[in-house]
């Protein structure tokens, strides 16, 4: 890896990145299903396709086909006709959301990985401007920042609701730069997505990281580290890392 001594700002992505979505949403749907479904249910079947319709309804709902509450009512209605639990009108959805959602709030968590990264930023003598650029609702991305205790370390908050885009354009990262005042070569992305965080903050003049938690191979010639405590010294930050550039 080679490492990156010109940044000045760093832009993080949130869900899977920062807060760790999928065991919070895998704990939220386990109660929540719970609550409506019995024994001949095959739970686990049931949490990988409520899996699989979050990320087709969140598609929709960024290219502009679904609002942020009718993706929701898609997963509910679809998942509940396909086990077989009757055809759900809006209300009920609603209703069961609601309780879902209650159960992920309560379950989220920052990934143990993110506060010695901001530790070792915020010991720099010049700081690099700070923020999180993401894809979903504003207030709710804010929401989740605040409650995991980063709504301080990371002021500043660029969602795809706001800007009207989202990523992998590169208009919403060039939009996320314009708000830390930096120009895209000066500003670094690290995302858990290899494909729509750190390659297309790549392809819109950013230095994109893949944070590759899991070890997967690494396309060629992109930057990875597999915690985010591997960041600062990946982009010449940190007291160990003092020297001259390798």
């Amino acid at each position: 890896m080679t490492r990156n001594r010109n940044v000045e700002g760093l832009l993080f992505d949130l869900d899977g990145t920062l807060l760790d979505h999928d065991t919070a949403a895998t704990t939220a749907f386990t109660a929540a299903l719970t609550g409506v479904a019995g024994a001949d249910v095959d739970h686990e079947a049931a949490r990988r396709r409520w899996s699989e319709l979050e990320h087709h309804a969140m598609d929709r709902y960024l290219a502009g086909e679904l609002t942020f509450t009718g993706q929701r009512r898609l997963r509910v209605t679809t998942l509940f006709a396909e086990l077989d639990l009757g055809s759900w009108d809006d209300t009920e959805a609603d209703t069961w959301f609601a309780g879902y959602l209650r159960h992920y709030e309560a379950a989220w968590r920052a990934f143990p990985d993110v506060a010695p990264c901001l530790a070792v930023l915020a010991g720099e003598a010049v700081r690099p401007r700070l923020g999180v650029l993401t894809n979903g609702d504003a207030a709710q991305q804010r929401d989740k920042l605040r409650r995991i205790g980063l709504g301080t370390a990371l002021p500043v908050l660029v969602a795809s609701s706001e800007v009207g885009v989202a990523k992998p354009r590169a208009e919403i990262f060039h939009a996320a730069c314009a708000v830390l005042g930096l120009p895209p070569g000066r500003v670094a992305y690290v995302g858990d997505r290899h494909d729509v965080d750190a390659a297309a903050a790549n392809a819109a003049g950013l230095y994109g990281v893949w944070l590759n938690r899991a070890g997967a191979p690494v396309p060629a010639g992109l930057p990875a580290v597999r915690s985010l405590e591997e960041l600062p010294a990946l982009l010449g930050f940190g007291q160990p890392y003092g020297g001259a550039a390798g």
